[in-house]
């Protein structure tokens, strides 16, 4: 009876073992399905092809539903690039998220928000840098340039809406300044190991 009693107790450890150690395995490939799932919406609302930018892009939070927060990115690390956000800045990028048609309340406002609640991680703009390589790579050289002087205007923009105390000051941070140069590093073909 010891026996049986000690062979059944093995067996049901074995089993549970296996129930756990299954359900973990389910669940990585659930997760994977998943982002494979994201990384192939976000392919076909992008155009993009290129995998390790579409892993950064489904890493950093983006889906195909918030893909129009990207074009934002420059703005938002123009605003931090001080070190803070400041409440003229915050109105800047929302004004810019309304005029791109970033609905409130869609996934792109709300990733957004986020980006301005706290400080994304430089990782975003890497990923921001690659994906712009990607699309200048499809862009005559008169839209590459007409694309990166709307960027550089847009930042620069955010970058003014806090700038200067009274008039008196720089109207642009260094902080945002070398946010600035980094953005347009990135047109040129450089900056993509820069974190912003």
């Amino acid at each position: 009876m010891t026996i049986d009693f000690l062979d059944e107790r093995r067996k049901a450890l074995e089993e549970a073992f296996f129930r756990k150690e299954n359900a973990r395995l389910l669940e990585n490939l659930r997760e994977k399905r998943h982002d494979e799932e994201k990384r192939t919406s976000l392919s076909r609302a992008s155009g993009i092809e290129d995998r390790a930018l579409l892993d950064a892009l489904v890493h950093e939070g983006l889906q195909a539903e918030s893909l129009a927060a990207i074009t934002l990115v420059p703005l938002v690390f123009t605003a931090w690039g001080d070190g803070k956000l400041e409440p003229p800045e915050r109105f800047a990028i929302l004004s810019a998220a309304d005029a791109s048609g970033i609905a409130r309340g869609s996934a792109s406002f709300e990733l957004l928000e986020s980006w301005l609640r706290d400080r994304p991680h430089h990782t975003l703009f890497r990923a921001w840098v690659q994906y712009v390589h990607v699309l200048c790579e499809r862009l005559r050289d008169d839209d590459r340039k007409a694309l990166r002087d709307n960027v550089l205007h847009r930042a620069r923009e955010v970058a003014k809406a806090a700038g200067g105390v009274l008039g008196l000051g720089p109207k642009i941070a260094p902080g945002q300044q070398a946010v600035l140069d980094k953005l347009a590093d990135a047109f040129s073909g450089g900056g993509a190991s820069a974190g912003a």
